[in-house]
C-alpha cells in the first residue's frame, strides 16, 4: 500500500502545506464565492423546512407535504449524474453556472406557486440544480485546490451550515409572519447570483484533463431518472392502504438496487476496498445521521412536550457539533489515520441515536439525548471531510467528476431509502406503540452506523 493512501485525508507537513491558504489572492473569489454558495444552500434548506407547514397549509396541500422534501431529494440524483460527466468532459464552470440558474428559477416558481403542484414543481428543479451544484462544487475543489488545502475548504465547506442552522429557522419564522411565506423563496436568488458573480470568474480557462472513457455514459442518465423514480415511489408507496404498500416498497427497493448498481462505482453496495467503500460509508453516514435527525423534533414536541424553538435548538447543537468536527479535521497536523477518524465519527452517531433513543425510558433524562446529538453532530463532522478528500485522492483527475457525483449520489440514494423505509415503520406503528414507532426509526439508524464503524478499515486499498 502506498504512502499515500496510508495517510489519506491528512495533510502532509510542507512548508508549502503550511504557508497555503484559502484565501490567497488567486483562490479568494472561488473560496469565498464556493462558501457562499454552500451556506445559502444551507439557509435555503433550513428556511424551507420551517415555513413549509404555512406553505402546505396556505395552498391546501398538507397531503402532499412529504413529497415537497422528497421529490426534491430524488431530483438531486438525476443532477450530479449529470454534473459528473458533464464536469469530466468540459470543467466544472459549465454544469454549476447552469446548476446556479436552474436553482434561482426553481425558486421563483416555488415562490410564486398558485397550487401545490406548480410549489412541487419548483422543488424538484430546486432539487436538480442542487445536484448540479454540489457535484460542480466538489470538481472544482479538485481542479484548483492543491491536496493540503482540500481538508480545510472541505472543513469550510461543513462550518458554512453553521450560521444558517442557528439563524436560519428564526429568520425564516419572522418573514413568514412579516413578509410572507413566499419571500422564503424569493429572496434568496439574489444571493445565488451574488455567489456565482464570484466563483465563475475564478474557474475561467480551468484545464480540463481528458475524460476517461465510459462505456455506459450515454444510459447513466436514464439509470439516474429511474433511481430518481423509485426512490419517489419508495416514498409514496408507504402511504397506499394495505397490500399495495408493500407491494410497491417492494417494486421501489428492487428497481433502486438494479439502478444503483449501474450509477456506483463497482463493489459498492459490497463495499469493496478503497473507493467503493468510501462511496458507501458516505451513504451508511448520512442515512444514520438524517434517518434520527427528522424525529428529534418530534420526539421532544410530542413526547417530552418542548416548544417547537427549543426542539430546533437541539438540531442547531447538533450543526455546532458537525462544524467542531470539520474543524479539527480541517487542521494541518492530523494524529489519527483516515480509518480511526471514521470509525470513531460513526461510532458518535451511533451513540447519538442510542441517547436519543434513551429518552423513550420514564429514567431517562431528556438532556442524555441533548448531549448525544451534540455528539452524533461531532461524528458527521470528522467523517464528511475524510470522505471527500479520499474520494478525491482515490480518483484520477480524469475521473473525478463521475466519483464525486457518485459520492453524493450514494448520499442521496441512501439517505432517501432510509428516511422513506423508516417513515412507513414510524407512520405503521405509531396508532398502537408510539415508542415502537421511534424505536424502529433509530434503530435503523443505530444498526447503519455500527455497520459503518466495522467497514471503516476498507477505506485503504489492497496492496
Amino acid at each position: 500500500m502506498s504512502q499515500a493512501y496510508a495517510n489519506a485525508g491528512e495533510p502532509s507537513e510542507t512548508t508549502a502545506t503550511q504557508t497555503a491558504s484559502l484565501f490567497d489572492r488567486e483562490r479568494r473569489a472561488l473560496s469565498i464565492g464556493a462558501i457562499a454558495l454552500v451556506a445559502m444552500g444551507a439557509f435555503e434548506a433550513l428556511a424551507v423546512a420551517t415555513a413549509m407547514p404555512t406553505v402546505a397549509r396556505a395552498l391546501d396541500g398538507l397531503s402532499l407535504y412529504a413529497l415537497a422534501f422528497g421529490g426534491s431529494l430524488a431530483a438531486s440524483v438525476v443532477g450530479m449524474v449529470a454534473a459528473g460527466a458533464w464536469a469530466d468532459r468540459r470543467g466544472p464552470a459549465a454544469p454549476l453556472r447552469q446548476g446556479i440558474a436552474w436553482f434561482a428559477l426553481g425558486l421563483l416558481i416555488a415562490g410564486l406557486a398558485p397550487s401545490m403542484g406548480w410549489l412541487l414543481l419548483g422543488r424538484v428543479v430546486q432539487g436538480y440544480a442542487g445536484g448540479l451544484m454540489s457535484v460542480s462544487l466538489y470538481v472544482a475543489v479538485g481542479r484548483t485546490y492543491p491536496e493540503a488545502l482540500r481538508p480545510r475548504i472541505f472543513a469550510a465547506f461543513a462550518a458554512a451550515w453553521v450560521i444558517p442552522a442557528v439563524v436560519g429557522p428564526a429568520i425564516s419564522g419572522a418573514i413568514v409572519e412579516h413578509l410572507g411565506w413566499r419571500w422564503v423563496f424569493l429572496s434568496v436568488p439574489a444571493l445565488a447570483l451574488a455567489a456565482a458573480a464570484l466563483v465563475l470568474p475564478a474557474l475561467r480557462g480551468l484545464a480540463t484533463p481528458p475524460a476517461a472513457a465510459d462505456p455506459v455514459a450515454r444510459t447513466r442518465l436514464y439509470w439516474a431518472v429511474g433511481a430518481a423514480t423509485s426512490a419517489l415511489l419508495l416514498h409514496l408507496a408507504g402511504h397506499w392502504p394495505g397490500i399495495a404498500r408493500w407491494a410497491g416498497l417492494a417494486l421501489a427497493v428492487a428497481a433502486l438496487i438494479l439502478c444503483a448498481r449501474r450509477l456506483l462505482p463497482v463493489g459498492s453496495l459490497r463495499a469493496a476496498r478503497g473507493l467503493p467503500t468510501v462511496i458507501a460509508l458516505r451513504g451508511l453516514a448520512s442515512a444514520a445521521f438524517f434517518g434520527t435527525e427528522v424525529f428529534v423534533p418530534l420526539l421532544l414536541s410530542r413526547e417530552h412536550g418542548w416548544s417547537p424553538t427549543a426542539a430546533g435548538l437541539v438540531l442547531t447543537l447538533g450543526a455546532v457539533g458537525w462544524s467542531t468536527g470539520s474543524w479539527y479535521r480541517g487542521r494541518p497536523r492530523q494524529r489519527y489515520a483516515a480509518p480511526q477518524v471514521l470509525r470513531a465519527g460513526l461510532l458518535g452517531i451511533a451513540l447519538g441515536a442510542a441517547a436519543i433513543a434513551a429518552t423513550l425510558l420514564p429514567a431517562a433524562p431528556v438532556a442524555l439525548g441533548v448531549a448525544g446529538w451534540l455528539l452524533a453532530g461531532l461524528g458527521m463532522g470528522l467523517v464528511y471531510p475524510t470522505l471527500s478528500v479520499l474520494a478525491l485522492e482515490l480518483s484520477p483527475p480524469e475521473s473525478q467528476g463521475i466519483n464525486v457525483s457518485a459520492l453524493q449520489l450514494g448520499d442521496a440514494l441512501f439517505t432517501a431509502s432510509v428516511l422513506a423505509v423508516g417513515g412507513t415503520l414510524f407512520a405503521a406503528l405509531l396508532p398502537v406503540a408510539p415508542s415502537a414507532a421511534y424505536l424502529a426509526g433509530f434503530g435503523v439508524s443505530l444498526a447503519l452506523a455500527a455497520l459503518g464503524a466495522w467497514l471503516a478499515p476498507r477505506v485503504r486499498p489492497v496492496g
